[in-house]
C-alpha cells in the first residue's frame, strides 16, 4: 500500500456512561449512554460533518453504537458493526471500581495495574490476546479502504491500544496520552502500519472524562 493509498482513521471513543462516572469497569457488560453521552455524540457527529467519510465502523457494544449511529445518519452512511472492537473483557471484574477490586483481589490488581501482557481477570481476556484482536482488527478495516477515509467508534482501552501499535509503544508502558468520551483520534494505516497524525481533539466538547493514566477505570 503506497502512501498515496494510505487509510485515513478517525477513532473516536464512546461518550460517557453512568459507569464512566462511577468509574465502574464496563468491558462487555452493554451499558447505555448518559445524558451526557448523547450530547456528546451529536456534538462529535457535528463535528465530523465535513469530513469526507466512506465507512462508519463501531464496536456492537451501545455505548460505542449509539455515539456511531450519531456519526453515520449525520452522513447518511450505514452503521457496520464490528465484535473486534469491544472493549476488553474483564470477566468477574465488570461492574467493579478498582477500589472494590483492590480491597478482594490484591494480587489481581498488581498484575493490572503494572499492565501484565498475560494477565486477564478470570473468564476475561489477557492484555495481549486484547490488543491482538482491536489492532487487528482495526488493520483489517483499513486494507478494505485504501486512499478512503473510515471513523471507526470503540472504547478507552481500545483506543489505547491503537494509540500505541502507532507509536510502538511496549503493553506494559504507563499510560502517558488522553483518551477522551467522545474525542477525535486520526490515525494513517500503510503498508508500514499504523502512524499517528493526531490525539484526543476534544475542542467540540469543551471538557471530557479520561480513562485514569494507570489504565483503571474510567473506561471501558
Amino acid at each position: 500500500m503506497s502512501a498515496a493509498h494510505a487509510t485515513r482513521i478517525l477513532a473516536i471513543r464512546h461518550g460517557e456512561t453512568a459507569w464512566n462516572t462511577e468509574s465502574r469497569i464496563q468491558g462487555h457488560t452493554d451499558i447505555p449512554l448518559n445524558d451526557t453521552g448523547l450530547w456528546q455524540a451529536a456534538r462529535v457527529a457535528q463535528a465530523l460533518h465535513g469530513e469526507p467519510l466512506h465507512a462508519v465502523y463501531s464496536s456492537d457494544l451501545l455505548r460505542a453504537r449509539a455515539t456511531a449511529e450519531a456519526i453515520a445518519q449525520a452522513q447518511q452512511l450505514t452503521l457496520r458493526l464490528e465484535t473486534g472492537l469491544r472493549e476488553r473483557h474483564f470477566g468477574h471484574l465488570e461492574g467493579l471500581t478498582r477500589d472494590e477490586i483492590a480491597q478482594r483481589w490484591p494480587e489481581q490488581t498488581r498484575r493490572w495495574l503494572a499492565r501484565d501482557p498475560a494477565f486477564g481477570p478470570d473468564g476475561g481476556e489477557t492484555l495481549q490476546a486484547f490488543y491482538d484482536r482491536c489492532v487487528g482488527t482495526l488493520a483489517h478495516l483499513a486494507r478494505r479502504h485504501p486512499g478512503e477515509c473510515i471513523a471507526v467508534v470503540a472504547h478507552g482501552g481500545v483506543l489505547d491500544c491503537f494509540y500505541r501499535a502507532a507509536n510502538r509503544i511496549a503493553l506494559d508502558a504507563p499510560r502517558a496520552w488522553k483518551v477522551g468520551n467522545a474525542t477525535i483520534n486520526r490515525l494513517l494505516y500503510s503498508a508500514e502500519g499504523f502512524t499517528l497524525v493526531g490525539w484526543a481533539d476534544d475542542q467540540h466538547l469543551g471538557t471530557s472524562l479520561d480513562e485514569s493514566s494507570d489504565g483503571a477505570v474510567r473506561a471501558a
